[in-house]
């Protein structure tokens, strides 16, 4: 059955029926419009101007003759300036694709020419960032720089400018709930990145899940999130931000992690959710020292790594209302995909928890066949969070979409509750005398050693043994030895107390036949170890 819609124009149907990320904007704006939206350093926008700001952006860049479905590069820090350019593009049908700008220039250079970007939205202090494009621009280059920056040779318009001058009311055009919204490029620790395009529906429905899994409510009584991770990458963007503006919260942005820093804006705004890395929970730790807990604190989310037993205690001591739990995800699949439930933390700590209601998750074995509850094999996913595919890369997509899933490319197993047990990166399993050993599990174990701060576990080459397992550790600092015992410790010291707590934790063949401390591990932008960059810094070993 369809309904005549003769005589209507397609554009009152699409305005009346659509489901759109921009339009989520205009419904939170409509409702609570002099509400706090963002808290951006001094700066305190409200929803009526965060709504307005992207209306007027979105007539700039429209105006500038873009196509339909254009991306718009935005090379930008955390900002309620990058927000309002997001809701610019979602709302103008374009595709808004922020660049990690912790990359190199050349790589920059790279993303921008692969995506046949020709509107670029930059903060000024990134503009030198662009230089690698700059050598070979398109036709039709529009630098808009956000702040009063300039680059020889090339017209900038004014981000402040277009958004003063522009046409003032809504942008009103025609936007598909699969049209892409965002194209955000994977980290590329393995290979070149791949663009991943993510539809308004995926974005919508993660956001909504997302915020009825974390708490988040309409009403009266709004939560407030302290984001300090960056928004060039999904869980900043996705999971965080985007949930609260929908739900009409308020996000306070933080351009860079200061442990001091947050913890003052934690109290300052009263703080009810937040998210960080485990070494950034540590960090909060050692920087709150015996000034006492903070009970405003509803939520606090941590990801990427293990969280060992004796920091999980602090940071309950630190945050006494929260609930601290794991949540997992990946750009391709809107995180969060699955996500612990606070009892969890306790019964199943190890887990990743649960799929999300709007997300159907599942293992599958090598031939794409299920397996049993308990048996191993690849995660995938079904669901309207799933990307819509990878920019130009047919062969990663066909890859990705076999059998009727997507594939994660992560090695885990379900229980008998449906909880999800992860085991490690297909690609980062370690096949070493005929065993294979999870990386995470190993990291688990090293990571709760006194004196680790970071660590991470890889394979190495090895004559005899094929792969070695290699744990590769960063020191807590010079005192890092346990009491009774030594004030400082050496390198050789703290790779021997590796190995024999390891041995103690682990089966003899996952125990490391090799440990490195390190000054620091080469990171992507959100904290998570670049495993083949600490590859190739490595000579290849031989263990008797």
């Amino acid at each position: 059955m369809r309904p005549d819609l003769s005589g209507i124009p397609e554009i009152d149907i699409n305005l009346a029926t659509r489901v759109t990320a921009g339009d989520a904007l205009v419904r939170a704006a409509a409702m609570f419009g002099s509400r706090t939206a963002i808290v951006d350093g001094d700066a305190t926008v409200t929803y009526r101007t965060l709504d307005a700001a992207s209306d007027a952006l979105g007539h700039a860049i429209l105006a500038g003759g873009l196509h339909r479905q254009e991306p718009v590069a935005m090379l930008m820090r955390n900002s309620w300036r990058m927000v309002a350019s997001y809701f610019a593009c979602a709302k103008a049908a374009l595709v808004a694709m922020p660049v990690n700008i912790a990359l190199a220039p050349d790589d920059i250079a790279w993303i921008l020419a692969d995506s046949g970007s020709r509107t670029v939205i930059v903060d000024d202090d990134a503009l030198p960032l662009l230089h690698g494009f700059l050598q070979h621009p398109p036709a039709g280059l529009r630098i808009v720089v956000a702040g009063t920056g300039s680059v020889d040779g090339h017209h900038v318009e004014s981000w402040d400018e277009l958004v003063a001058a522009a046409p003032a009311g809504p942008v009103e055009v025609p936007v598909d709930d699969r049209d892409t919204v965002q194209c955000l490029y994977t980290s590329g620790t393995t290979s070149r990145p791949k663009g991943v395009l993510t539809s308004h529906v995926a974005v919508v429905i993660g956001a909504m899940t997302n915020a009825m899994q974390i708490g988040h409510q309409w009403g009266d009584t709004p939560s407030t999130l302290l984001n300090m991770l960056p928004m060039f990458h999904t869980t900043a963007l996705n999971t965080l931000v985007i949930p609260v503006l929908f739900t009409g919260g308020t996000v306070v942005l933080h351009a860079s992690f200061d442990p001091a820093a947050v913890l003052a804006d934690l109290e300052r705004h009263a703080v009810t959710h937040t998210m960080g890395l485990p070494m950034m929970y540590r960090a909060m730790v050692a920087a709150r020292g015996d000034a006492g807990p903070i009970s405003t604190l509803r939520t606090a989310v941590y990801a990427m790594a293990p969280m060992p037993a004796d920091l999980l205690g602090d940071v309950e001591a630190l945050f006494p209302s929260a609930s601290v739990i794991l949540g997992s995800g990946q750009t391709e699949v809107v995180p969060a995909t699955v996500l612990q439930w606070p009892a969890h933390q306790r019964t199943k700590p190890d887990s990743w928890g649960p799929a999300v209601p709007t997300v159907r998750t599942a293992i599958l074995g090598p031939g794409g066949e299920p397996v049993r509850p308990g048996d191993s094999g690849e995660i995938v996913y079904r669901g309207p969070h799933v990307m819509s595919g990878y920019w130009n890369n047919g062969p990663a997509n066909r890859e990705a979409f076999a059998h009727g899933w997507f594939h994660s490319g992560d090695i885990g197993h379900l229980d008998d509750e449906g909880v999800v047990w992860f085991t490690d990166r297909l690609k980062d399993i370690i096949k070493t005398g005929g065993e294979n050993v999870s990386s995470v599990d190993v990291e688990r174990v090293v990571a709760a050693v006194p004196g680790v701060a970071e660590c991470t576990v890889i394979g190495v080459p090895d004559d005899h043994w094929g792969e070695a397992v290699c744990a590769v550790v960063v020191a807590d600092g010079p005192a890092s030895a346990p009491d009774p015992g030594p004030a400082t410790t050496t390198a050789d010291d703290l790779a021997e107390r590796v190995r024999s707590h390891a041995r103690t934790h682990l089966a003899a063949f996952q125990v490391p036949k090799r440990v490195l401390v390190v000054d620091e591990l080469p990171k992507t932008a959100t904290g998570k170890v670049r495993k083949h960059a600490v590859r190739a810094g490595l000579d290849r070993p031989r263990t008797p």
